[in-house]
């Protein structure tokens, strides 16, 4: 497969972004990740390691497109980092033998930037486009026409006298990845004719990725470490791959060079990640909401707060991991610990703690005082 340099080059992160926390299990790449994770990418679907139904899914569209002598149908992915969007954009094309070229939503902010790409692909090339959801509006609109009409319009001149030049480009496959499908307009995302939804890993699947990361590496895994490093990974093969490199740097210092589930649990202690995944920011929102606001509920600021933390920091790190864990719920009086919060920090719970039983329908989004 003949990849093809990024143009443009993607941008770093979303605006706002700047104050997240770049700690051990965030899933966010960073440029360590990068370096790293183009040697450990899996090349074929057959090595590709969960995501079972996504890969069967897409597997049928590819080869029934090359049984067929035509360009399979756009491809759109969502899900929240590390899961392997970038992994199967590649994957594909590797698969169809077709170039690839790498942009992404932020760096396309004009029409022209977009114009630019599509006009010099060749036939059966794979466009991957990264935070699909954050492209510039006019460019939006001209990659519609591109995906449905195989053209795109191109404005000579300026003011009364401009004019609408139509140029026709080769047949290609786009693969679009979002971490916020609901951003994406409805026009966009009915154009796509496969889209997949890249959902969280089980730790028998993290630990297969585990062994195979291991063996590039050139390090001695044992199946005991693996189950540990899984067990504290978030579901996430990225942040499983990061915590692997730091347990082989804590074994080639101070013990043998051999990852023992003991070296990889002192390793990852000395890190600050517990058996559950949960760092030192999940804990330090977890004791307080235990201790100084006996369980809540208590608004996101309040909480903040009292971490010393930014708002948007608590409700966009730590947040959707302690929720999706189980030990906080979102309500619409505040937030709120629930049973198993106390449980994992070893606190029993005062006599009048309000544990919740939120269900889908209780939760709410807003980040506000008592929200």
């Amino acid at each position: 497969m003949a990849e093809s340099t990024p143009n443009p080059e993607p941008a770093p992160e979303e605006p706002g972004g700047g104050d997240r926390a770049r700690g051990l299990v965030s899933a966010d790449a960073d440029l360590d990740d990068h370096a790293v994770e183009s040697a450990l990418r899996p090349k074929t679907l057959d090595d590709f390691v969960g995501q079972h139904r996504v890969r069967e899914q897409l597997s049928l569209v590819l080869r029934s497109a090359q049984r067929r002598g035509r360009v399979p149908d756009h491809v759109l992915m969502s899900g929240l980092p590390g899961l392997g969007k970038t992994t199967l954009a590649m994957i594909i094309a590797s698969e169809l033998g077709a170039p690839l070229r790498i942009t992404s939503g932020p760096a396309i902010e004009r029409s022209g930037d977009l114009a630019a790409i599509l006009s010099s692909l060749t036939e059966g090339e794979v466009v991957f486009l990264d935070e699909i959801h954050r492209m510039a509006r006019p460019a939006e609109e001209m990659l519609y026409v591109a995906m449905e009409d195989l053209r795109v319009d191109v404005v000579v001149g300026k003011g009364p006298g401009a004019t609408s030049v139509p140029l026709d480009i080769a047949p290609f496959t786009l693969v679009g990845a979002t971490t916020r499908a609901g951003l994406l307009p409805a026009p966009l995302r009915d154009r796509f004719g496969f889209v997949a939804q890249m959902d969280f890993y089980e730790p028998a699947e993290l630990e297969q990725i585990l062994r195979r990361s291991a063996t590039l590496l050139g390090v001695e895994l044992s199946q005991d470490a693996a189950a540990e490093i899984a067990g504290r990974s978030r579901g996430t093969p990225r942040i499983a791959n990061r915590l692997l490199r730091r347990v082989r740097d804590y074994a080639e210092i101070r013990a043998d060079g051999a990852l023992s589930r003991e070296v990889a649990s002192a390793a990852l202690d000395l890190y600050e990640v517990d058996q559950q995944g949960l760092d030192r920011l999940d804990r330090a929102v977890l004791h307080a909401l235990l201790r100084r606001f006996g369980g809540g509920p208590v608004g996101l600021s309040t909480l903040a707060v009292s971490v010393g933390e930014e708002s948007r920091t608590v409700e966009e790190v730590a947040e959707p991991f302690l929720v999706r864990s189980g030990l906080i719920a979102r309500t619409p009086r505040g937030r709120v610990a629930t049973a198993g919060a106390w449980q994992h920090l070893g606190l029993a719970p005062p006599p009048d703690a309000a544990f919740s039983a939120a269900t889908l329908f209780d939760e709410v989004d807003g980040g506000t005082e008592g929200g």
